[in-house]
């Protein structure tokens, strides 16, 4: 059998906190690392307050049903908190860390430097950075192979998405394993290249930069595009990706609905990408046409239509807005 990881949440802030209840909850024990010099008191004072707030968070869990109130302290025991007098021995056997340190590249270069000199070159490293790209830190370790970013999303114990952006020396077998210890504790892992944003910090801010500039144009409260947002596109993005969901109504349309509100609204912000136009000419318009982003040569498309109704049917049984026909 495998040997069990020695998974290090290197950081004891938000995030640290976060990835630690992550694991714990999934049966792990994991170590919460503050790897900042501070006198002894200060340091039983973070790891009180440390320890206080993932244990608020399983009681919120609790309150609310998800687990049993039995489970908090079962949970809670499976982690510890380290200082920097321990960091040596915990690093040392650290097979997994996750590094989160202040976003900045001093923080960052003095994190990596400090663990390369304890961990093993089999240790995975794994920075969970939302701005700096792997291919900026990958100079700052040694065995770069088995560095990759791991972005998490908040609350990192609750959602299930961790963005993994490699760079082009990142080890395939690393990415594997990683991939594989994240889907093990429930996280649905999807892999991205060094690019700004990752993939749903890019999309999200576009969506959240034009809901504020709606509001500043009068265009409809804050109420209701919240309300258009969750019962609309939350519920229709929930139950089908997008670029699924282009090929499923057809790229055709997404076309010409862009041309629309780019003459009318704003020719930068809804400019046409390439592959929008390509496929357009190309009469690679998606489901109907049996290609799109996806192919569906050979699918069974009323099974299919079957399984995208489903889906949405169960997304409106979670809003309580399904009804039975009078």
């Amino acid at each position: 059998m495998p040997q069990p990881e020695s998974i290090v949440a290197l950081g004891a802030g938000r995030m640290g906190r976060g990835i630690a209840l992550a694991f714990a909850y999934a049966g792990h024990p994991v170590t919460l690392l503050d790897f900042k010099a501070r006198p002894p008191e200060d340091f039983v004072r973070l790891a009180a307050e440390a320890i206080a707030d993932v244990k608020a968070s399983l009681l919120g869990l609790a309150e609310l049903g998800a687990i049993g109130a039995a489970d908090v302290d079962r949970v809670l025991a499976r982690i510890r908190v380290a200082g920097e007098v321990d960091a040596s021995a915990v690093l040392r056997d650290a097979t997994l860390v996750f590094e989160g340190v202040p976003e900045t590249i001093a923080a960052k270069r003095d994190a990596f430097t400090r663990v390369c000199e304890h961990v093993s070159p089999e240790a995975i490293l794994a920075s969970t950075t939302s701005t700096i790209l792997v291919t900026e830190l990958a100079a700052m370790v040694t065995h770069p192979g088995r560095l990759l970013n791991a972005h998490w999303l908040n609350p990192a114990y609750v959602i299930p998405l961790v963005e993994i952006s490699t760079h082009p020396g990142t080890a395939p077998e690393v990415v594997s394993r990683l991939k594989s210890l994240l889907e093990a504790i429930g996280k649905v892992p999807v892999v991205c290249g060094p690019a700004p944003g990752y993939i749903v910090p890019r999309l999200q801010a576009l969506i959240m930069n034009e809901a504020a500039r709606m509001v500043e144009e009068g265009v409809a409260s804050a109420e209701e595009i919240d309300k258009a947002t969750r019962y609309g596109l939350g519920l229709r993005f929930a139950s089908i990706g997008v670029l699924e969901f282009i090929d499923y109504g057809g790229n055709d349309i997404l076309y010409h609905a862009s041309r629309y509100l780019a003459g009318t609204v704003s020719a930068e912000r809804y400019a046409l990408p390439d592959i929008v136009d390509r496929f357009m000419r190309e009469g690679r318009n998606g489901l109907r046409e049996g290609a799109g982003f996806f192919e569906y040569g050979g699918c069974d498309l009323p099974a299919y239509r079957k399984d995208v109704l489903a889906r949405t049917l169960a997304m409106l049984d979670h809003f309580g807005l399904a009804r039975p026909p009078r």
